[in-house]
């Protein structure tokens, strides 16, 4: 069952099941591809307008961008929830000998590597996100200013709920070194993830 392919009603009722998942990871990547898909929609009102000709040219590349990373977080919601059934799937491997439960124990390991990895990516590419917000913001069509401040809060809610499933994957793994990698990189971004999403806001009249 592809998630995506669910219809809305679909995806949260599947969601609120007793299924594991989809959870937190996949909900993050639908978060960053609604930011997405806003902004993608804000830049479309914006093109083919005479008054406000001098944001054609971004405005055409913004709606390219955005896009193209809604397509990549859509996929994102099926990577999360698979990564997960991986974890599931080596914790039900044979640990009847000592050689089953190295085995096991190996695939556990990489499984919670690529279950950290997911939503990691979902995080470091949805804080792209806000640099084509503020453009929309700014530049794009008025009238649909708040969709683009809705995209902003979506990027931030895309971030942080991302990460979190990152960090609660890092507790699982031995591999000192990755998980430090990690920990270093989701910090670099989440020291001024809010700041952005604010700063957007407060430009934002109404």
């Amino acid at each position: 069952m592809e998630l995506k392919k669910l219809t809305v009603e679909g995806f949260i009722n599947e969601t609120a099941s007793s299924s594991p998942a989809p959870g937190g990871g996949s909900i993050a990547a639908l978060n960053a591809a609604s930011s997405a898909a806003l902004i993608a929609m804000v830049a479309q009102l914006t093109l083919g307008k005479e008054k406000y000709a001098a944001s054609q040219e971004e405005m055409q590349e913004v709606a390219g961008k955005a896009s193209a990373l809604k397509d990549q977080f859509l996929a994102f919601i099926d990577e999360d929830s698979s990564a997960f059934n991986k974890i599931m799937a080596a914790f039900k491997l044979p640990k009847d000998t000592d050689e089953a439960k190295k085995a096991r124990s190996a695939a556990i390991q990489d499984a919670t590597k690529e279950a950290a990895l997911v939503p990691f990516k979902v995080g470091q590419t949805a804080n792209e996100l806000f640099a084509l917000a503020e453009a929309v913001i700014l530049r794009g069509n008025p009238n649909a200013v708040t969709d683009g401040a809705v995209a902003a809060m979506n990027a931030r809610a895309a971030v942080r709920g991302a990460f979190l499933n990152v960090k609660i994957n890092l507790g699982s793994i031995k591999d000192a070194l990755f998980v430090e990698e990690l920990k270093r990189r989701m910090a670099e971004i989440e020291a001024d993830v809010d700041a952005r999403e604010q700063a957007l806001l407060q430009k934002v009249k109404l």
